[in-house]
């Protein structure tokens, strides 16, 4: 393990939940939108994330388990994926452009299924996850240079 692998491991985290919160920001600024290029309302996009693991060069047998295991390097970004399990909720307004015109729907919009409490929540979340790498760095900072300061 490396002098910055602190800081590797907490940047990574930085950039995903970067990444995570623009995803949030797109969602809640598409809230009302009916009318998408791919067809019908805006889906929800998520952000689906994994971890970056090495495997350890010291594997023994006479190792216990637990040491054993992966080294967690931080996380990676999979995907960004379209909320395709949700529909999109119905509401009346027959005056709506994108109002159904005929059928059992006639008069009911398609809305998008974002729910903007969901995301607020999920921005908290994402914005304090963020805060703690922040954290994990300047530790990482402070360490190294009372480590510096100990050599003198």
């Amino acid at each position: 393990m490396g002098i910055f692998t602190s800081i590797a491991t907490a940047a990574s985290g930085l950039t995903a939940q970067r990444a995570r919160l623009d995803v949030i920001s797109d969602n809640i600024a598409n809230a009302d939108t009916t009318r998408t290029t791919e067809g019908g309302p805006f889906r929800r996009s998520r952000v689906i994330f994994r971890p970056r693991v090495e495997q350890p060069y010291w594997r023994s047998p006479f190792l216990p388990e637990f040491l054993k295991q992966e080294t967690g390097q931080g996380v990676r970004i999979v995907s960004v994926e379209k909320d395709m399990d949700a529909q999109p909720k119905l509401k009346y307004d027959p005056t709506h452009p994108d109002a159904h015109k005929t059928g059992p729907l006639e008069g009911y919009v398609e809305m998008p299924n974002v729910n903007i409490v969901e995301e607020m929540v999920d921005m908290i979340s994402a914005s304090r996850s963020y805060e703690a790498n922040v954290a994990v760095v300047d530790g990482s900072k402070a360490m190294f240079s009372k480590a510096l300061e100990i050599g003198r």
